[in-house]
């Protein structure tokens, strides 16, 4: 059962989790309610226990993703954030980054201005269901490539690229693995030293289940801080006799008072996902695509795009209707059966082209941990009724 019964069937998951864990909301009244310092400028009890909080968002990052030292977890507002300061802060004139054909604009519009800047930005055409071929990676390669930087599944229709494979290859040839895992965090298991991963990018209100506001990057160990400049500098309630920024994690990167409501609910939330198990979470979203893949599949007029096979995507299926409108039938879906979801280009203009969706784009059903088979049902029978048959 779903923790929030009612009308309204939530399908959006894909831009943000919803509902939230038991224990989310709480963390964040809690905080609000009876601790409520700054953490880290302050030496009295509340302050210290603002700071125990974050760090306990912190631990649980890295034990979700692997990460060797929780300090290397570098909070945020968000994924984009975070994929801003690894990209803007490693890329120089001159430089080359590939990237695939499928990126959100968290990715491609850093790039696209680094390339203003002299960087030279290599795409990798991925197939027409979002597929992204290793080999093709390779052969994109050239002597100035630095980074390679790769969504892990595409927001628009849940295809997973093959990042431990890439992140082999990345280490083969001496290049820094950066990888967005804004749709993958949470949902899917992630291991940032057995994937090769450099730096990841994620996001606290997607898989992760906490609030809005929240994200992060996680640097790997081939990743030297003193190459990594921080977007931006300020206080950090450390060495504060001294006007630079401090050179030692995570202070380099944490400039200014950070989110600690939405970081207590963040960690009430990983925490969550952490005793659920990452694979369960897997598994379920797993039995829940097929469902609604196979539903889809039997009605007139509908074509999903993507590769169509719940064990090579993640919980997010994108599909047009012949002959109708994506925004049309959206605004169908919530006016006539309550089913909320989301239409049009998804922030990934590139990835419509590839799947030749673009400038219209697609309807998104994006499933969640708390989505049940029967709430399936609900959106495919809502579906079937605009359609309006069956093949």
């Amino acid at each position: 059962m779903t923790p929030l019964a009612g009308r309204v069937l939530y399908l959006d998951n894909a831009a943000t989790s919803w509902p939230k864990p038991p224990g989310v909301a709480e963390a964040m009244t809690a905080f609000l309610a009876d601790v409520g310092a700054n953490p880290g400028r302050s030496g009295h009890r509340r302050a210290v226990e603002a700071a125990r909080l974050v760090f306990d968002a912190r631990e649980g990052i890295a034990e979700l993703v692997g990460a060797s030292d929780p300090l290397r977890v570098v909070f945020g507002a968000n994924a984009t954030e975070a994929l801003n300061l690894a990209l803007v802060g490693l890329l120089r004139p001159g430089d080359r980054v590939l990237c695939s054909s499928m990126e959100h604009n968290a990715v491609m519009r850093p790039l696209r201005a680094l390339e203003q800047r002299g960087v030279g930005v290599d795409v990798v055409a991925c197939s027409s269901t979002g597929e992204l071929a290793v080999a093709d990676v390779e052969a994109a390669m050239r002597p100035r490539t630095r980074v390679i930087v790769l969504t892990h599944a595409s927001n628009v229709t849940g295809t997973i690229l093959p990042v431990a494979a890439v992140g082999r290859l990345a280490r083969d040839r001496g290049l820094l693995f950066c990888v967005d895992a804004a749709q993958t965090a949470g949902a899917v298991p992630i291991d940032v030293v057995a994937d090769g991963i450099d730096l990841l990018a994620f996001t606290g209100h997607k898989g992760l289940l906490g609030p809005m506001g929240t994200g992060g990057l996680v640097l790997g160990d081939r990743v030297d801080p003193a190459t990594l400049p921080p977007l931006k500098r300020g206080g950090t309630g450390s060495r504060s006799s001294e006007e630079l920024q401090p050179d030692f994690l995570p202070d380099k990167y944490e400039a200014g008072t950070p989110n600690v409501v939405g970081l207590a609910g963040l960690a009430a939330a990983v925490r969550w996902v952490l005793d659920r198990g990452v694979a369960d979470v897997r598994r379920h979203e797993i039995a829940l695509t097929r469902r609604l893949l196979t539903g889809l599949a039997g009605i007139e007029g509908v074509t999903v795009h993507g590769p169509g096979d719940a064990e090579r995507q993640t919980a997010t299926v994108s599909f047009t209707l012949a002959g109708r409108d994506p925004a049309e039938v959206g605004l169908l879906l919530e006016e006539e059966h309550d089913v909320l979801c989301r239409v049009g280009l998804h922030c990934a203009p590139a990835a419509h082209r590839t799947l030749g969706t673009f400038p219209s784009g697609t309807i998104r059903f994006a499933p969640g941990v708390f989505t049940t088979a029967e709430d399936v049902d609900r959106a495919v029978a809502a579906v079937r009724s605009i359609a309006g048959g069956t093949r």
